[in-house]
């Protein structure tokens, strides 16, 4: 990936911190075992997300061969879905469908967050446009209950919904802004940084701090999310897996 980092504060990497963000290690199973476990399938070694909430299935550890059976338990025969840190050689059965690499960017102290007067909050009455501007702009996976993960907001420009943004895993201490999705034809009027900032302040009012995923070929955003104040934390690998039949 080309070096698209600024001057920034570099994260804290004092082992206080490191305790604190080590949930980040594992964001999806952080998530399901902690505040979104009322959304969790599973049990001790594998969860996921309902299907029509997130397509992300997690496990405990890929050290432990008993995953396999565990996710096997939670999934359907060849049901698609994803993970994240997964890098090894997939079990007998199971098929690699297709993947990339991937970068976690967290808050730095630069990062100067405001709430957005033109915004408005997307609910249940929304979804419809939701899915829509998803299916536009392609921001990542959404599902028609995704914004039940947290609080979703957009901007409307006659009447029709041309931005959006909200919050999606929530690792203890931690809130993930996602869905940043913006109609090409309303690009470059700054409207995908205002809704960040806006996410990202009652995020902070919350007493959490805001943590982004982006593809790793995706420069433009990283570059834009660093100038924000985010920083890159980690590299990981997003795969999506097909079960076996």
């Amino acid at each position: 990936m080309p070096d698209v980092s600024i001057d920034l504060p570099a994260p804290d990497l004092s082992d206080d911190a490191a305790a604190r963000d080590a949930v980040l290690d594992n964001a999806a199973w952080s998530s399901l075992t902690g505040p979104h476990a009322a959304f969790a399938i599973g049990g001790d070694l594998a969860r996921r997300y309902p299907d029509d909430v997130a397509p992300f299935v997690a496990v405990r550890t890929w050290d432990d061969p008993a995953v396999w059976d565990a996710l096997r338990e939670i999934v359907d025969a060849g049901e698609q879905f994803g993970l994240s840190g997964f890098d090894g050689e997939l079990p007998a059965g199971w098929e690699f469908v297709g993947g990339g690499d991937g970068v976690q960017l967290i808050e730095t102290p630069v990062l100067s967050t405001r709430p957005d007067e033109e915004a408005v909050e997307l609910g249940a009455d929304d979804v419809d446009d939701m899915l829509a501007i998803v299916a536009r702009n392609q921001p990542g996976p959404f599902r028609p209950r995704t914004h039940e993960l947290g609080r979703y907001i957009g901007i409307h420009r006659g009447g029709r919904l041309v931005a959006m943004a909200g919050e999606r895993l929530h690792p203890a201490g931690w809130t993930e802004i996602s869905a940043v999705a913006v109609d090409e034809d309303h690009r470059r009027q700054g409207l995908a940084s205002r809704l960040v900032l806006d996410v990202a302040f009652h995020i902070q009012q919350r007493g959490d701090r805001a943590l982004m995923h982006a593809a790793a070929s995706n420069t433009g955003a990283i570059a834009a999310y660093e100038r924000l104040g985010f920083a890159l934390r980690r590299r990981t690998r997003f795969s999506s897996v097909r079960a076996p039949q």
